[in-house]
């Protein structure tokens, strides 16, 4: 029985080690990205937010997000002006889901170590660290709709993130970087972007 317990204690003891270099360096942010150009947006152009109704009624989450926007749009050249001829809309939206983690490996009779599924559990007395059990995971998507003077739709894009980094802000400034890969002609079809951002 101590040699099984030595050897599941080494291995709890790598795996605590993966997880923490895990901590450091760059992740990954993934995202489905839909794209539209029916008309060409001039290289440099200036623009200005226009909000919805419901945007008026939470200008300081929105003016965030534009904010988040503003920084993106002007890393593919686009400048913010006051009466700008380009109008842009831009919006987000985010689901929140906890799920319970359950099952693992359990070894002997109330005796020894389960873990499993994020759960470590050391003989019957429940888990060592019952937050491990729930994952939080985040569904995020953001869309940027330009139009002309006109009111003509001349740029749309959508893009979606699913994953587990709780700080809105940094991922929502990937995802607009990721809507906006290959402006002001984007390729068609819906494609998977990768941009790494620091943890």
């Amino acid at each position: 029985m101590s040699l099984v317990l030595g050897k599941m204690l080494r291995s709890a003891l790598i795996l605590l080690a993966l997880l923490l270099s895990g901590c450091t360096g760059m992740r990954l942010i993934d995202s489905q990205v839909n794209s539209f150009a029916p008309q060409a947006v001039a290289p440099g152009a200036s623009y200005q937010f226009e909000r919805l109704p419901s945007q008026l009624a939470d200008p300081v989450n929105q003016a965030k997000l534009e904010k988040l926007t503003e920084l993106a749009l002007g890393k593919v050249g686009l400048k913010r002006q006051n009466n700008a001829a380009v109008r842009v809309q831009v919006s987000a939206v985010q689901r929140q889901e906890n799920t319970v983690n359950q099952g693992g490996v359990g070894i002997g009779w109330g005796l020894g170590w389960a873990f499993g599924n994020g759960s470590i559990s050391v003989g019957n007395r429940g888990a060592m660290f019952p937050l491990l059990e729930t994952q939080t995971s985040y569904w995020r998507q953001v869309s940027l709709i330009m139009r002309n003077a006109a009111g003509d739709v001349v740029f749309e894009s959508h893009a979606s993130h699913d994953g587990i980094w709780a700080d809105g802000d940094a991922v929502l400034a990937a995802m607009l970087d990721a809507a906006l890969q290959g402006f002001p002609t984007p390729p068609p079809g819906v494609r998977r972007v990768n941009i790494e951002i620091p943890r």
